[in-house]
């Protein structure tokens, strides 16, 4: 009853975003709900004079609900299907993935650029867009403006991927399967991904084909949430407990480590033992979709806590720093495929 009173009315007015939100991402999935609910999150906080009342409940989707929404994203990896798969696409993803990260790093020092943003923008380039930065902020203590920035700059590429690379592909003479593995690899959200590929199957007339094997490359990409976060935790944890005095009792793992992340993994295995033994995999798909709910859900309660006018005054390094990660990636992606003999 507690809870309700005080974080009632903030995930209230959170669900109230999200929920048109979500279909407004349903009808321009090329966007996303995710970008939807920033948005309007950000200019309904410019309304609210007091948002005291609403805080706590906002406080708690941005952080909590968030958590829920990436171990409900397990259940939406088949490991084994991808394992079939994705093998033939690991060199690559390795590599794009590594070049983001490099090229973050590096812009990071150069530029003097806040170090969870840089952390942000290169794991949601490499990765998979939202769902990585939904994963790593928790466990880098990003504040929910750091969030916003990073998702604004991944959306503003997701959006010209999308609507290039299928044009872009054609052009170069990719195959069909080169254009599944250049988008799998290349694209950073998930919904990107199946918009460009959707595209090149309704302009080569593949039947889907290009879709389903895009998408496969994708998630096996999103694996890469696993070991990125980890590494990530056991730095910071590292890096508290140096700067801790551990024997006055001021270090505790367990608020710095993400604990979510192993549920995570959890849902996978589940969802992967569980499809071995018959179960259809269909009976997962409501988890997906809570899932992208929960995120959709976590953005609005983020852009509740930003400062458009900040932002934009701010926003200039991060699409810099997108940029080059996303010339990168493409560059790479490309190149890795012609190394391989798969062009």
């Amino acid at each position: 009853m507690n809870f309700v009173k005080q974080k009632g009315p903030g995930l209230l007015l959170c669900l109230v975003i999200a929920l048109p939100s979500w279909w407004l991402g349903k009808l321009f999935p090329v966007i996303g709900g995710p970008v939807f609910a920033i948005l309007c999150g950000m200019i309904i906080t410019l309304l609210l004079t007091d948002k005291t009342r609403f805080q706590p409940g906002i406080a708690y989707t941005s952080k909590k609900i968030l958590q829920y929404a990436v171990i409900l994203l397990g259940f939406g990896l088949n490991l084994s299907e991808i394992a079939k798969v994705g093998a033939k696409s690991l060199p690559i993803i390795c590599s794009t993935i590594a070049t983001s990260l490099i090229i973050s790093f590096v812009l990071y020092k150069l530029l003097k650029m806040p170090a969870n943003i840089s952390t942000l923008v290169g794991v949601g380039s490499s990765i998979c867009g939202g769902s990585a930065i939904a994963a790593t902020a928790p466990v880098i203590g990003a504040d929910d403006e750091e969030i916003a920035q990073a998702i604004s700059v991944i959306f503003l590429f997701n959006v010209l991927a999308a609507l290039l690379f299928p044009t872009f592909g054609g052009a170069i003479g990719l195959s069909n399967e080169g254009f599944g593995l250049f988008a799998g690899t290349a694209i950073n959200d998930t919904s990107s991904v199946t918009a460009a590929a959707s595209t090149w199957d309704t302009l080569h007339g593949t039947n889907g084909a290009v879709l389903e094997y895009a998408t496969i490359v994708k998630l096996t990409r999103t694996l890469a949430i696993i070991p990125i976060t980890l590494a990530l935790a056991f730095w910071r944890t590292w890096q508290v407990k140096r700067g801790s005095n551990t024997s006055s009792g001021t270090f505790d793992l367990k608020k710095i480590f993400p604990f979510f992340i192993l549920f995570f993994v959890l849902a996978s295995v589940i969802t992967t033992l569980s499809t071995s033994c018959g179960v259809p995999s269909a009976f997962f798909q409501p988890f997906k979709e809570l899932s992208k709910f929960f995120i959709i859900l976590a953005m609005a309660a983020i852009g509740l806590n930003t400062n458009i006018v900040k932002l934009v005054r701010t926003g200039g390094k991060p699409i810099f720093m997108g940029v080059c990660c996303w010339a990168g990636i493409t560059g790479v992606s490309l190149g890795m495929q012609h190394l391989l003999g798969l062009l």
